[in-house]
């Protein structure tokens, strides 16, 4: 389906997502649940968007690049449950544009404006008061936890009862410096570069005059890529200091340059609070986005007074490189999220552990 939302400067844009209706039927309390999907990194290219990618499974790349709908597996639990489930393509995947990569406001407006269209299709069975759930790990956790966040003023109408904040990329320019020079991160690095380029004209001219020919040409590169990690993104530069007229790292380029360093500054979550119980996720070996961090947005969203569950996950050994802690934490996470569903659409009260945050 193609909906309507809005784009990080608040004007109309159109975002493609994808309605999956259960073949069970609902057996929990109530109407049937929708749950918003937050789809976790694919790439910048219309072919790896989640609605080319859900009949796929697999999709291979010449010459040895391959990108896999992981998704897939949490959503299918939810449809054998008998919810709906909709996944957004976020803005300009499947549409005109860039896939704005890591932008708070625009994947929130996307998720819950996927929620908004899903429950207007006929013969769905669901309606616009059907109680609907935000969900989403990692970008997808970005994405939940900045739907939840922005729900409260942009989205009053849908009635959410709750969101999973799955090791949410809390902050992109923090993702840029933690990772810098990880073999296969150079292209999402590039992502984030072209779509804050896209989403604010003015930091356009100061990205020009930072990047070198081998940065421009990353970045133009990366553009129609989708996200393996495999193949051609072991062959670029990792260290973005080699993008650089100055030598210095893309943080250093952000931090001296107040455009761009407002830009990113937009891009944190944790500024605003939920209105609805958020259970946050995070692996404590986490090589992509560090627990403390996560642990800190968990605290900003307590002090603004939403009922939090953080959950710490130890069980997971320290790994880095092509699969690292942070994408095998996935699986766990997962299969965590079922139960705290499944009870906050039955009204059971939310457990809160904001007096005491592992």
């Amino acid at each position: 389906m193609t909906y309507a939302s809005s784009t990080t400067n608040n004007s109309p844009t159109s975002v493609v997502g994808t309605y999956l209706e259960p073949l069970q039927p609902w057996t929990g309390p109530g109407a049937r649940p929708l749950i918003a999907y937050a789809g976790g990194t694919q790439g910048q290219s219309d072919q790896c968007a989640p609605s080319a990618m859900l009949s796929q499974g697999v999709q291979f790349q010449p010459p040895a690049d391959a990108i896999v709908e992981y998704d897939l597996a949490p959503i299918y639990q939810m449809l054998a449950r008998g919810m709906g489930v909709v996944i957004t393509d976020y803005h300009d995947m499947g549409a005109p544009g860039i896939h704005d990569f890591l932008n708070r406001k625009t994947q929130g407006y996307a998720v819950l404006d996927s929620a908004r269209a899903a429950l207007r299709l006929p013969g769905s069975g669901l309606n616009p008061r059907s109680p609907v759930m935000l969900y989403g790990y990692s970008q997808g956790g970005m994405g939940a936890g900045a739907a939840a966040e922005l729900q409260p003023k942009y989205a009053p109408d849908l009635n959410v009862r709750g969101a999973y904040v799955g090791a949410p990329l809390v902050d992109p320019e923090f993702y840029i410096g933690r990772n810098d020079g990880r073999p296969g991160v150079a292209p999402a690095i590039a992502w984030i570069l072209n779509g804050i380029a896209a989403d604010y004209p003015d930091t356009r001219p100061a990205l020009d005059a930072a990047l070198n020919n081998t940065g421009k040409g990353i970045l133009h590169d990366s553009m129609g890529k989708c996200g393996g990690g495999l193949g051609s993104s072991f062959v670029q530069p990792q260290n973005t200091s080699r993008w650089t007229t100055s030598g210095q790292p893309i943080t250093a380029v952000i931090d001296r340059t107040p455009v761009l360093k407002r830009a990113f500054d937009e891009q944190r979550l944790g500024g605003l609070g939920p209105s609805v119980p958020v259970r946050v996720y995070a692996a404590r070996n986490d090589d992509a986005m560090p627990y403390p961090l996560v642990r800190t947005l968990a605290a900003s969203w307590c002090g603004h007074g939403t009922p939090v569950q953080f959950q710490v996950d130890g069980s997971l050994p320290p790994m880095s490189g092509i699969v690292g802690t942070h994408d095998l934490a996935f699986f766990p996470s997962a299969a965590d999220s079922q139960q705290w569903i499944t009870d906050r659409l039955a009204n059971v009260p939310a457990p809160v552990n904001c007096g005491a945050l592992p």
